[in-house]
């Protein structure tokens, strides 16, 4: 295959689904063009990459990116115009040389992340392939991921009083991912309804789930166990399981208790909390169940339940490869959560992913609550063989594009196998 020569890259500022500005990133060669749009967290972990704002008090609070944009129009457009690129490594390396910092402080995250995701896409017109075959990863099959819908909203994802974030439905005993995007629908619909008839808010989190208010966690799972009934589906790992993620990092004070309702908790006390909470609900995931810097609280947590759910890493782990081997040295977690723009470029994406294979760690591929109609992950989690992606509730323009764009590649390549766990073909 012919080196890639792009011959322009462009920027402009957009906004995101909470109305914060963004970047949409341009790439062009002589034939072939592509474009990009960054995403934004809200609840993020300390080692994530930087995002470049403009600090502008007179626009957008300071939020705006005109200079992540200049980046792009300015020194990164130069070096991608300054030779031919034979891969998209090459070029993310060149751009973090280039940065020189570390966490992307100068030239911003943001920018060298939408450079990435367009040129990645260049890439996979040059090879005439659709964007996930060109992302695949030596020795690992694409897969069609189980759609993880965020359908309550708490945490810094609503001002709900709710500690935990992401309440999620998880159809693991789906067929098909025609068929699992049904049954998140399906079940939100039966809990706008359940919602609306116990006298509950019916208006929306950042992600598009429901956002009542609630004072327990149990309270939520509660009402989805019995969505999930109304709906017709079985619960558990042959129909409708469920997904956590608290954010624990949110709920922590000072004092290294965590703050959920009333209640002050010690990391083994919330341990426990957790151990309860498996037991009484078919709850198959918990991301983010400890602060980011609860090694201890997250070495209990996986010796105690390690062996029966998927305990994943976001905050502490920010899709950094050093960052989960490491805690794979030190008994955290047996999972990963994947987000582009936490670690700055596609290359450093998949080497997170390439850490968790090395360790036998399983990895969900995730949006971000600041989101844009790009599609962008749901190629990356069918090329990665993820099996796993989470986009939000079955509503919102911004989130439905992940899912419409997997049943979109499940129709047009019907061989693609579906599942969650290796080797499943559910």
């Amino acid at each position: 295959m012919p080196a890639l020569e792009i011959v322009d890259l462009d920027a402009r500022e957009i906004l995101d689904s909470r109305g914060r500005p963004t970047l949409r990133v341009t790439a062009a060669t002589g034939t072939l063009r592509a474009a990009a749009s960054v995403p934004s967290g809200a609840s993020t972990g300390r080692n994530e990459a930087h995002e470049l704002r403009d600090d502008d008090p007179d626009r957008y609070d300071g939020a705006g990116v005109r200079l992540a944009a200049a980046s792009v129009t300015g020194e990164l457009r130069d070096l991608a115009r300054s030779q031919p690129w034979s891969s998209l490594a090459d070029l993310d390396r060149a751009m973090v040389d280039l940065d020189a910092t570390v966490g992307r402080y100068r030239l911003g995250a943001n920018a060298i992340l939408g450079v990435s995701m367009a040129v990645s896409r260049l890439f996979a017109q040059q090879e005439k392939q659709p964007l996930w075959a060109s992302l695949r990863l030596p020795g690992r099959a694409a897969r069609l991921p189980v759609p993880h819908f965020n359908v309550l909203n708490g945490g810094a994802h609503a001002d709900t009083g709710l500690a935990f974030q992401e309440f999620m439905v998880a159809p693991l005993g789906a067929p098909s991912t025609v068929e699992a995007v049904r049954a998140g629908a399906d079940v939100y619909r039966h809990l706008r309804k359940l919602l609306a008839e116990g006298g509950h808010s019916v208006g929306l989190g950042d992600e598009g789930g429901f956002a009542p208010r609630l004072a327990q966690p149990e309270e939520a799972l509660t009402l989805l166990v019995q969505a999930i009934k109304n709906a017709g589906y079985p619960l558990g790992d042959d129909g409708i399981a469920l997904a956590l993620d608290p954010a624990a990092s949110q709920f922590r004070g000072e004092d290294g208790s965590y703050r959920i309702g009333d209640a002050r908790l010690s990391s083994a006390e919330l341990v426990e909390r957790y151990c309860e909470i498996v037991r009484g609900f078919p709850v198959w995931s918990i991301e983010d169940g400890m602060a980011e810097d609860d090694d201890a609280g997250w070495r209990e947590l996986t010796d105690r339940l390690g062996e029966r759910v998927q305990l994943v890493g976001d905050d502490n782990f920010v899709t950094n490869a050093k960052l989960i081997r490491r805690a794979a040295a030190r008994g955290i977690a047996n999972a990963a959560l994947v987000k582009p723009n936490q670690v700055g470029t596609v290359t450093e994406t998949l080497d997170a992913i390439q850490a968790c294979r090395d360790h036998g760690y399983t990895w969900m591929v995730s949006h971000r609550s600041g989101e844009t109609g790009d599609d962008f992950i749901a190629d990356l989690a069918v090329g990665t063989g993820a099996g796993q992606i989470k986009a939000g509730a079955p509503a919102r323009g911004e989130r439905v594009a992940k899912y419409n764009r997997l049943m979109d590649i499940e129709t047009g390549h019907p061989g693609l196998p579906y599942g969650a766990r290796p080797g499943s073909t559910r």
